[in-house]
């Protein structure tokens, strides 16, 4: 055999085959579907579930102290005020007011945005509280019943707060009286506050404003004690109205007390009546009672209201003079103050002419 004969035949050649052009737009269709999708799902792992507008209803919501932006948001989320606690962290993180978030109970609404719940959480409209305001004066029994009417708390659970005054802070001098010891002023009161924690915010309230006027201190400077302080300033109270005549008042209770007259005050009988009244009958003098101070020599067993600061101040401060008589001498609750017993009848019946009382 020839050499040529035994050599092997060449391999046929390799041609790559293109696929048709069909199959490349799908896969193209494919790829560009498949980007969209995970840029789709991407965006919503990035962004923050929150609803788009103000909410509607109304829904009570409770801020705790020391509540942090993230456990306000989850409180928040569950009440469905907003839809996730991350909304209402990323709109408190872009307020610097957000900082200053009070505790308390707010009105706000169901399926909110995080920005509109922090709007209205800033919003001191939005917060829920009763206001009671107790003037100079009042007593008790009156303070009960106007702390009832102004919150949610029923007069019984107050009075039965009042009834257990060893739980309400007062000072030891008080020997557990509540009398004169709910301090004249205006409180806020939060929903859900109890009858004792009220009450015992009112004495408190009161140990401050004695802390002011140097109460005990003072007391002893006179020579009296804090109690009986407070009980002549209870009856300042109820005698005058004019900063210039509380001193003046002060100064007869304590002269009368020194010589040891009846203080024969009608708002210590009034104290004691169901219905007070402006003129005493002789009936009303001759009720036998620890309060009635034309029968009994010093002073009522407890204080008849709860003076105000001025009144204790005055109380502290009486005036320099030798009075032991005031009357009533005009209808804007003026009074003369005298030492001489026919100039006191004189006024006072001149007073009744002209109908000052």
């Amino acid at each position: 055999m020839s050499d040529l004969a035994e050599q092997p035949a060449a391999p046929p050649s390799v041609r790559r085959r293109r696929a048709p052009r069909w199959l490349l737009a799908v896969a193209a269709v494919i790829v560009v579907v498949g980007l969209a999708v995970g840029g789709t799902t991407a965006v919503r792992l990035l962004s923050t579930p929150d609803y788009p507008g103000p909410g509607t209803g109304r829904v009570v919501v409770q801020i705790r102290p020391g509540q942090s932006a993230g456990e306000i948001g989850a409180t928040l989320l569950g009440k469905d005020v907003v839809k996730s606690s991350k909304a209402f962290r990323k709109a408190a993180a872009a307020d610097a007011r957000a900082r200053g978030l009070q505790p308390g109970y707010y009105a706000l609404r169901a399926r909110m945005s995080g920005q509109a719940a922090l709007g209205l959480l800033l919003d001191p409209a939005s917060r829920l509280r009763s206001r009671v305001v107790l003037p100079e004066g009042i007593s008790l029994a009156k303070a009960l019943t106007l702390i009832a009417k102004g919150t949610e708390i029923p007069l019984p659970e107050l009075t039965a707060a009042a009834a257990a005054p060893a739980n309400l802070g007062l000072p030891a001098y008080a020997r557990n009286r509540l009398e004169g010891f709910l301090f004249p002023a205006s409180y806020d009161v939060e929903p859900g506050t109890s009858a004792t924690a009220l009450l015992s915010t009112m004495v408190l309230r009161f140990s401050d404003a004695a802390v002011e006027a140097d109460l005990e201190a003072g007391a002893a400077r006179i020579g009296r004690t804090p109690y009986d302080v407070l009980t002549v300033a209870s009856l300042i109270e109820k005698e005058t109205a004019f900063a210039d005549d509380r001193a003046k008042v002060a100064r007869v209770v304590y002269n009368r007390l020194a010589a040891g007259m009846p203080l024969q005050f009608d708002s210590t009988v009034n104290y004691d009546k169901a219905v007070p009244t402006a003129r005493l009958s002789n009936a009303d003098l001759l009720v036998e009672s620890p309060y009635n101070t034309y029968l009994h020599k010093g002073l009522p067993p407890t204080p008849i209201d709860a003076p105000g600061l001025l009144a204790v101040e005055a109380a502290l401060n009486p005036a320099e003079g030798d009075y032991v008589f005031f009357v009533t001498i005009s209808k804007d609750g003026r009074s003369l103050f005298t030492k001489s017993y026919s100039e006191f009848l004189a006024a006072k019946a001149k007073s009744q002419r002209e109908g000052v009382y």
